[in-house]
């Protein structure tokens, strides 16, 4: 099939986009780091989400009160700055593990992603996981090694682990003058210039000053402590790291690696100029009829997270879309492919920093907002009209369930109206037994506190979770009607249906479900569901 047109104002547009995620484990410092280069882009004057004055602009990447009170990320926020003639697309993942299916949707919507590291942790099990996610799809990775104003492990060190545990090679780019109290800045290897920065929590500092050369005579005057063991260690990682090459980052097979303090600004703005510089603009994507080029003319996108009341005022859903190819103007008509039938975007929005903002113009790698009224579900495509796919949004199989019910009776129906929308937008897991009550299902027991948070702030309704007596569930597929019929007359009892109505099995203990499956060969017992494919094996 012949590849449409690529207009050369479009082609223009989409090279200047930059869409990236930030991944870590908890506490790294990834919403830090997200304020600063919000910051440092000029998106926001002021840093810090919670103590931020009313009359200051300032980053909401963090919105939830769960989220407030625990300082963690439990929702994927987006933000989106202008920084050196560049249009950049930040997404502010979930930091905490109960949240990784959420995480994962992020992550297939973006062309890069920055890796935060606790210099005093190091690598973590939840951020092994998340480079796990990147390379299914051979994300680029930015390491981003922070924390170094506090007492840490040596930089090193902190390589070799990186190297061994996430098997990937190590380019550093930028490297630590001291630590702790007596962290100075960061020598950037490629430029061979120190870094000098005044510490500074909420403001950018203006007065940065810029050492030239790492034997420059102004180093020993105002270092004569570091700056000999900063010269061994500069001859030691030239001569024994491979140099950074942009083809083998683009690959996934290398990431460079700053060192810096977020919270103090150290080594942010390195970061932004990588991502100027070396991260991908948007990438042809699989839409399973063909590959398609991200400045092709025709518009398409698809639905990766639903937000339902970010604004509760407004009880707003929104749908998180991410352009594929062409342009969007306001009021254009779509063709929405599950449903088949026409819709017009109306009213799409696009996420400043602080801000929510009607969207005039957006292009391939972009994010925008749609206004969904129940129409919109995730993994939804949207074209001008070509039947496409855009596949890998996935569905992980829970491992912990609750029994949802109402402490007040006649609050039924706008719990199950709450549990519907929070199951579309894929903050829980929502499933109708045969036997008439409704399970959620999660991968980890903060998801049922930021329900329970939820469904009593935003649908005023308190609601009982009891312990569920199921250990784990299966999506099902069968061969046919025969055996469909006899399998749900046997395990009548065990099955469910998704909040997209898909039959599920519902198994008390992993021998039973290893039982059923031997008993009913035929029955495919699926742990993942992927929308689009509707199921895969894992």
């Amino acid at each position: 099939m012949n590849t449409p047109a690529q207009p050369a104002d479009l082609l223009r547009d989409v090279s200047r986009r930059r869409t990236f995620a930030i991944i870590s484990h908890p506490d790294a410092g990834k919403t830090t780091l997200t304020e600063k280069l919000l910051l440092f882009g000029g998106a926001i004057q002021l840093a810090g989400t919670v103590k931020a004055r009313k009359s200051a602009r300032h980053a909401t990447s963090d919105w939830m009160e769960v989220e407030k009170q625990r300082g963690i990320s439990v929702t994927s926020s987006v933000m989106q700055f202008e920084y050196l003639g560049h249009t950049i697309n930040l997404l502010d993942t979930p930091g905490h593990e109960d949240f990784s299916e959420d995480t994962y949707r992020v992550l297939t919507a973006v062309d890069a992603a920055v890796m935060v590291i606790d210099a005093a942790k190091g690598v973590e099990a939840q951020t092994i996981k998340l480079l796990e996610v990147c390379r299914l799809r051979n994300t680029p990775i930015i390491t981003f090694v922070n924390k170094m104003d506090r007492e840490v492990r040596e930089p090193i060190e902190l390589l070799e682990e990186i190297e061994s545990v996430m098997k990937i090679d190590c380019a550093p780019v930028s490297w630590p003058l001291g630590m702790g109290k007596r962290f100075r800045g960061v020598f950037h290897l490629l430029d061979h210039r120190l870094q000098r920065f005044a510490p500074g929590e909420e403001r950018k500092t203006e007065n940065d000053e810029v050492i030239e050369g790492i034997d420059n005579p102004r180093l020993d005057a105002l270092f004569p402590d570091e700056t000999a063991s900063l010269r061994n260690d500069v001859a030691l990682i030239r001569g024994a790291s491979l140099p950074f090459d942009r083809a083998l980052f683009l690959a996934g097979a290398q990431t460079p690696v700053f060192f810096g303090s977020g919270i103090n600004n150290f080594g942010v703005q390195e970061i932004l100029q990588a991502l100027v510089d070396w991260a991908p603009p948007p990438q042809p994507r699989d839409g399973t009829a063909r590959m398609v080029q991200p400045a092709e003319a025709p518009f398409s996108g698809f639905v990766f997270k639903i937000q339902a009341n970010m604004d509760p005022r407004h009880r707003d859903r929104i749908a998180f879309m991410r352009i594929c190819s062409g342009r969007y103007s306001p009021a254009m008509k779509v063709q929405h492919l599950r449903i088949g039938r026409e819709i017009k975007l109306a009213n799409a929005l696009t996420f400043m920093a602080n801000e929510r903002v009607a969207s005039a113009d957006a292009v391939a790698g972009d994010i925008i907002g749609i206004h969904n009224h129940g129409q919109l579900q995730i993994g939804d495509t949207l074209t001008e009209g070509e039947v496409l796919a855009y596949r890998g949004i996935p569905y992980f199989s829970p491992e912990l369930f609750r029994v949802a019910r109402p402490r007040d009776p006649f609050k039924a129906k706008p719990l199950a109206k709450g549990l519907q929308e929070l199951g579309e937008e894929g903050a829980i897991q929502v499933f109708q037994t045969a036997l008439g009550s409704t399970l959620l299902g999660a991968v980890g027991p903060l998801q049922f506190e930021v329900v329970a948070q939820r469904l009593q702030s935003e649908y005023k309704v308190d609601a009982l979770y009891d312990v569920a007596d199921i250990q784990t569930a299966r999506w099902l597929t069968y061969p046919d009607e025969t055996t469909q019929r006899n399998f749900e007359r046997d395990q009548a009892a065990r099955l469910a249906q998704d909040v997209d109505g898909n039959p599920v099995f519902l198994a008390p203990n992993r021998p039973v479900l290893q039982v059923t499956m031997e008993r009913w060969p035929k029955v495919g017992f699926h742990a993942v569901r992927e929308h689009g494919q509707r199921f895969t094996d894992t």
